[in-house]
Formats: structure tokens, C-alpha cells, sequence
């Protein structure tokens, strides 16, 4: 079978799989559930500095999105750092990675942005035996109200600043978790490169208002009337985490820098998806929530019978493999071309693809007396919807048309030339260059 024991940053644990910081981490009891379920490791919730205690709500605290079958697809949170003790917090990590020496133990903080502050803390942590620490500049609510978190995650120089202090008064590993409510970040990655971080962990939660009481007249969750944004995260995200993951691998300012996945990941084939685009290991938290720590177990036997399916022996085999094929949009090959094709036997004649196609896009699927459906080649510009649409696996596939062949709606030929938006006779700047 597949080994799937990772190695990131030096820290060892039996699968890519960990439980990001969050609820599911907030206590000793919670964590040795986890690991007897099979977790590779955890990163403990977000812990504060000492002072005043941090203070949650004692209403709802989540808001959620739901598909048509009630499957959760997005959870909405307004809950704070842990509101428990630090030194509490501390002794319980302190035995947790005693018991589990073969698990990864990672510690998330969150303190105000001041020197002496993150030099207080680091030693306390570096104490327990934990394998590293991530630094929370990501959540979205509350505490960025007070100046930490994402207020400090969209400032890179604040990041590089932050991340050479912990460097400088802590031994291990130091995880930057980087904030999705930004506009590139790439900006921020590289900050966190600069000040020396050995990893970035992303995507924390997205900034949202998940719906709004229509009687109540507030967003919720609500708390006695009134509610306030809140960060977003489950299945919907990861289509935002991916993106972002990938533009960090390829980036030349941090090009081979370890990342954490984080963002959405519910199955074996959502971590394989985020460590092709680059991530060593995969953090999960709505997953957990929504159907308990048990789940890891599903998530290693697909990844290990994936592998052996695949030829790989280790998770490093396939890291990073899509990042070569991701590119930007100029890069494309414009030669090549593909056309819908339906297959008849599959239809169950609903009609979505006709009416998709029809209303909302190129008029290229024809539908007969007797409801049969058909593609119109000469109008098809292989945009795809009518497969996205069909409730039908399979029914309508894309077929990529032969090098020699004329496309009817264009009369372009495939050619076997690779042609891209740079080269193109269409682009004024190729045809300066000329």
C-alpha cells in the first residue's frame, strides 16, 4: 500500500491530514478524539496572549448555506480565539504531544503586534514540545477589529515584521497563515518569505454576511437583534483556496515554499487536488464539523488506494505536479478546439441543456419534435455549460476535434502549432512585435 507518511518542514506525521485550528482543536479532550480517529496532526486553536480573557458570544455562533438535499456547503463563524486559559491551554499541549509523539502538534497564536508581546509568549509555547507554530493572521472578525488577525495579514510589511520576530525568539518551525480578504496574495506569501517563515498555511476565512432574517431584520447569526460579517469556510470555499494556493506555488518570489492547504477539503480527491497545485499536507475543519473526526478514515483509504492506482509510493510523488500546467489565460493554446457531443442513450430528455444553451448562451443544441437533443457543430463554442448543466454524468461529453480538421463555425483548423494570446495575429502586441 502507498505510505502516507508526510514530512513538512521536518515535522513527521502518518498522513497528510490535519485538523486546521479551529473548534474542533480547542481542547485536550477534543485532540485525543482526533488522533485515535486517525488525524495526522492538529494545529490548536488560536491561543492569545495573557491579560484579559477573550470573550465569545453565547448565542449562535455559525450560519450556514445549504444545497438542495440540506448538504452543507458553507459555514459562516463569528467566533473568537480560544476563550480558555493560556496556561490551561499550554499544559494540555504539553501532554497531548508527550502522548502522541508521533502525531504533529502545531500551535496557532494570535497577539497584539508588538514585539514584546510575541517575545513573552514564544518561549511558553516553544515549552511544550510542540512541533511548530502558525500565526493566525487571517481571521476576519473581532479580533481584527482590535488590530490582529487579517488587520495584520493585509499589511505585508506587518506580516515580515511579525514573522522575523518569531523567528528570532522560537527554535521551530514558524507556519504563516495567510487571509483570503485581500486583493493578491502573493504580496502577502512573499512578506511572510522575506521575514523568514518556513511555510504558509492559507486560505483562512473569507469576510461574508451568510443571510439575512427577513423578520428579525438582522444578518445571522443573530444575537439579540443584531449580527455582524463573520468568516466563511466548508465546500464552497475551495474553488477560492485552490486558486490562491496556486498562484503562491508559482510565483517566483516564492516558488518551492512549503504550503498547508487549507479551504474546503471534505474528501481524499479534495487533498490530492490541493497537493498537486502544491501543499504538502491539507488542513480540514468543516468537514470535521459537519460529519465527526471518523472521516479521516475515509480520506486516508481513498487517498492510499488513489496512490496505488496512481504508481505512487509517497504523497511527495504527486505534489506539485498540476503547478506546471497552471498558467495564465495568454498561455493557452487557442488551436485547440472541442465540441459538445450528447449521448443519446445517457439523455433522459429533461431539455436543461437546450434551454441553457438556448436562452443563455450560443443556440448550438437543436431539439426535435420528439425531444431529441443534438449539437449543432457550426454554432458549438465548446463553452461547456450544456455538461455543466446535465443532471446526467457522462451524457455530454467534450470531444476534442483532430489535428487536420475544420472547425464549421470558424473554419479554423486544428493545427498541431501551439498558438497562445502572445503570438496571436489578433494581439496588437504580437503584431508590433512583428
Amino acid at each position: 500500500m502507498a505510505d502516507l507518511t508526510t514530512d513538512f518542514l521536518g515535522i513527521k506525521s502518518p498522513n497528510p491530514f490535519w485538523l486546521a485550528s479551529a473548534p474542533p482543536t480547542d481542547k485536550e479532550y477534543n485532540v485525543r478524539r482526533a488522533f485515535e480517529a486517525g488525524w495526522g496532526g492538529v494545529v490548536w486553536k488560536t491561543l492569545g496572549s495573557e491579560g484579559p480573557p477573550v470573550v465569545n458570544v453565547n448565542g449562535p455562533r455559525y450560519g450556514a448555506v445549504y444545497g438542495a438535499d440540506r448538504r452543507l456547503l458553507g459555514l459562516n463563524n463569528i467566533e473568537l480565539i480560544t476563550d480558555r486559559d493560556l496556561f490551561t491551554n499550554l499544559e494540555e499541549i504539553k501532554r497531548v504531544k508527550a502522548d502522541y509523539p508521533d502525531r504533529a502538534v502545531i500551535v496557532s497564536l494570535m497577539v497584539p503586534c508588538e514585539e514584546e508581546a510575541w517575545k513573552a509568549i514564544l518561549p511558553l509555547v516553544e515549552d511544550t514540545g510542540a512541533d511548530g507554530i502558525e500565526l493566525n493572521f487571517g481571521c476576519p472578525h473581532g479580533m481584527s477589529e482590535r488590530g490582529m488577525g487579517a488587520a495584520v495579514g493585509q499589511v505585508p510589511e506587518y506580516i515580515e515584521m511579525v514573522t522575523r520576530w518569531c523567528k528570532q525568539y522560537y527554535s521551530k518551525p514558524v507556519i504563516v497563515k495567510l487571509t483570503p480578504n485581500i486583493t493578491d496574495v502573493r504580496k502577502p506569501a512573499a512578506a511572510a518569505h522575506a521575514g523568514g517563515a518556513d511555510a504558509v498555511s492559507l486560505i483562512n476565512t473569507i469576510n461574508s454576511i451568510i443571510s439575512v432574517n427577513l423578520d428579525s431584520m438582522s444578518p445571522e447569526p443573530s444575537i439579540d437583534g443584531k449580527g455582524t460579517h463573520g468568516g466563511y469556510c466548508g465546500p464552497a470555499v475551495k474553488p477560492i483556496a485552490m486558486s490562491m494556493v496556486s498562484e503562491i506555488a508559482r510565483a517566483e518570489a516564492t516558488a518551492g515554499m512549503p504550503i498547508s492547504g487549507i479551504g474546503g477539503v471534505t474528501t481524499w480527491r479534495d487533498a490530492a487536488e490541493f497537493m498537486a497545485l502544491g501543499c504538502g499536507n491539507v488542513q480540514v475543519c468543516t468537514a470535521a464539523m459537519t460529519y465527526g473526526f471518523k472521516i479521516v478514515q475515509e480520506m486516508i483509504s481513498g487517498l492510499s488506494q488513489w496512490m496505488d492506482e496512481k504508481g505512487y509510493t509517497n504523497t511527495s510523488d504527486f505534489v506539485g505536479m498540476a503547478v506546471p500546467n497552471t498558467t495564465d489565460w495568454q498561455y493557452l493554446n487557442l488551436n485547440y478546439i472541442a465540441k459538445a457531443k450528447i449521448n443519446e442513450d445517457l439523455c433522459i430528455s429533461c431539455g436543461r441543456c437546450y434551454a441553457a444553451c438556448e436562452d443563455t448562451s450560443h443556440q448550438a443544441i437543436a431539439m426535435s419534435d420528439e425531444r431529441v437533443f443534438s449539437v449543432i457543430d457550426a454554432e458549438c463554442v465548446a463553452c461547456n455549460l450544456c455538461v455543466n448543466v446535465c443532471p446526467v454524468e457522462n451524457c455530454i461529453t467534450m470531444e476534442a476535434m483532430p489535428e487536420g480538421a475544420v472547425d464549421p463555425r470558424t473554419d479554423r483548423v486544428v493545427e498541431p502549432k501551439y498558438a497562445n494570446w502572445t503570438t496571436h495575429p489578433n494581439n496588437p502586441a504580437a503584431t508590433a512585435a512583428e
